[in-house]
């Protein structure tokens, strides 16, 4: 296992020992590090998955103001 040494506020010390009173602390904070690295991933997916729509998007062919009333006029009696 390794050790890593962050530095906090004195606040958040506080609020994580009162939160944690009767858990190990080590385990709650490592699932809250855990949590937020699956969220930075998660974001970091999203964020390619709009990239690669918003370049798809560039390259399909624009509707024509003219096609698009064709198609909204021809479903109707």
């Amino acid at each position: 296992m390794a050790t890593m040494n962050v530095s906090i506020s004195d606040a958040i010390r506080d609020a994580c020992n009162r939160a944690f009173l009767e858990q190990n602390k080590r385990a709650a904070i490592a699932r809250g590090m855990q949590q937020t690295i699956a969220e930075a991933e998660q974001q970091r997916r999203r964020q390619v998955a709009f990239e690669q729509l918003s370049a798809a998007r560039l390259e399909r062919p624009a509707l024509t103001d003219t096609a698009a009333r064709a198609v909204r006029e021809s479903g109707r009696p």
